[in-house]
């Protein structure tokens, strides 16, 4: 009976402990949760497009899709809201709307901070990393040597490469790096790396100050110049960053075209930062255009060093950017976190008035976390206004067809803030004008009217689609032809869209659609 009693006792006590530990464990859950909660609902944390968790980041880098995931790597710096010592972060998507955190990737070394670049699947491992059942995943980076930049050298930026034979979980850095040394060229970086078949070599982009070389290897080791391009052409009011060059079909027509991206700073058409293109062709060595006229993928302020992933599956040309600006970037109102990418989007090439012309439109995945909020048909007679009151304006997405040409939309909320849209017709403008959109006065260049000309936009009826995320608006005039992306820091949440017909005669904004946009995090 003795032994009965203890063996009771020894087994209530285990119980009992085993609560406790479940009890313990289920709190400190709801505790992760919590904490998690806090850091989505920050101030201006944006609810659907990628930010890191805490901390600075900028350049998007070695976009690529590799056994079902995308990865995101970026600029990162882990101990501060400012610009640093850069490492590569990382994140992971199977459909590029939801993201997965993950460690950070690379780390200075010997060799310096870890820039921009890329990454490629080495599928028939060339490098020899890897083998042909399970090939390396190959990031291709700038180092820069922050010493020898401080010493006054011009040759404190060179390339290296690390390899993943686990999809981007670890990385080696290669022993023999750096693999392309710098005979004094002050800015030379950013190398975009892509598998050509007409050479039957890697090809790299790379910028060197203010026009792009590209390289070519056999191995991603060993790399050899072969060509030259942009010292003539297009804007040069800054440095050339970040490029990326990719084929792209005209429409729907058999012709094919390349297309070269370059990022400068400063030099864009609405100031700081901007990332224009170029329209020609590649013959495996050499990029030829006759382009005259600076083209721009966005014509906001803040969207900057996009680049496209490699390794698509239908060969799908997805492209993100750095959602800011480097003239206020390090003093955006934010106190955790900064900085925020686009939301990735679709690129694809068509032909108005016999001019190409890059498109670049959400993913269609975007439609998924979307849930109808408000749809109505829309008139409005000749000088006068409508007003759609919604708590949800500032996680949204509005929608409308329209033959108008001269209208404004303003964003406002209940504290006096009015972010300001119009469509000029006339002068063949849109503008967008955040000089009164909330908090504008951490910097002087924020408080902007941007302007984007619209000289190409066909007669009849066009799409209107803007996003609007906690602290971003992004406007897709006709499927993308004309686009803008800024950021915007209100003191509450916009709760107004008014719709302002400027003209004499009534206007129709056909079906108005105002959707919620979910939460990813």
């Amino acid at each position: 009976m003795k032994f009965y009693r203890q063996f009771v006792l020894v087994f209530v006590c285990l119980v009992f402990f085993s609560c406790k530990q479940k009890e313990k464990k289920n709190s400190v859950t709801e505790k992760e949760i919590v904490e998690q909660s806090a850091v989505n609902t920050e101030p201006y944390r944006p609810q659907f497009h990628f930010t890191p968790p805490a901390k600075w980041m900028n350049d998007p880098n070695g976009l690529v899709y590799n056994k079902g995931v995308f990865h995101l790597f970026y600029q990162y710096y882990p101990d501060d809201i400012v610009w640093g010592p850069m490492h590569w972060g990382h994140a992971i998507s199977k459909d590029l709307i939801h993201w997965e955190h993950k460690p950070i990737a690379l780390y200075p070394d010997k060799n310096g901070y870890i820039f921009s670049g890329s990454a490629v699947v080495d599928t028939e491992n060339t490098s020899g990393f890897g083998t042909k059942e399970n090939p390396a995943l190959v990031a291709i980076f700038t180092y820069h040597d922050i010493d020898g930049e401080r010493a006054g050298r011009t040759d404190f930026q060179t390339q290296g490469i690390a390899y993943s034979l686990d999809n981007g979980e670890t990385f080696t850095v290669y022993d023999g790096n750096p693999v392309i040394g710098n005979n004094g060229i002050k800015d030379f970086r950013d190398p975009k790396v892509f598998w050509d078949d007409q050479s039957k070599n890697w090809s790299m982009l790379l910028v060197a100050g203010d026009h792009l070389q590209i390289w070519q290897s056999k191995n991603l080791k060993s790399w050899e110049k072969v060509s030259e391009f942009g010292k003539n052409q297009g804007a040069h009011g800054g440095v050339w960053e970040c490029p990326d060059l990719f084929k792209l079909k005209v429409g729907t027509t058999d012709e094919e075209k390349w297309v070269l991206l370059i990022s400068i700073n400063p030099g864009a058409p609405n100031g700081g930062s901007g990332t224009q293109y170029f329209v020609g062709d590649f013959d495996g060595r050499t990029f030829t255009s006759d382009q005259k006229e600076e083209k721009w993928i966005d014509w906001g302020t803040d969207n900057y060093a996009g680049v496209t992933y490699n390794n698509v599956p239908n060969n799908d040309r997805i492209f993100i950017g750095w959602m800011s600006n480097w003239s206020y970037a390090r003093d955006t109102p934010t106190e955790k976190w900064r900085s925020a990418m686009t939301v990735p989007r679709k690129l694809t090439l068509a032909k108005h008035s016999n001019e190409y012309q890059l498109i670049n439109y959400p993913i269609e995945d975007l439609g998924s976390i979307a849930s109808n909020d408000f749809s109505e048909s829309i008139s409005i007679s000749g000088n006068s206004q409508m007003v759609i009151s919604n708590d949800n304006l500032s996680q949204s997405e509005i929608k409308f067809r329209t033959s108008a040409r001269k209208f404004n939309l303003h964003f406002q909320n209940d504290d006096g803030d009015d972010l300001s849209l119009k469509m000029n017709g006339i002068e063949k403008l849109f503008v967008l004008d955040r000089t009164k959109s909330g908090k504008v006065d951490f910097q002087e260049d924020f408080a902007s009217v941007q302007k984007m000309p619209i000289a190409l936009l066909p007669e009849g009826e066009i799409e209107i689609r803007i996003l609007m995320d906690w602290s971003s608006i992004e406007v897709f005039i006709n499927q993308g032809q004309y686009v803008m992306t800024a950021q915007v820091f209100p003191n509450s949440n916009y709760s107004k869209l008014v719709f302002k017909n400027n003209s004499e005669l009534d206007i129709s904004l056909g079906q108005v659609t105002l959707d919620k946009i979910k939460s990813v995090w």
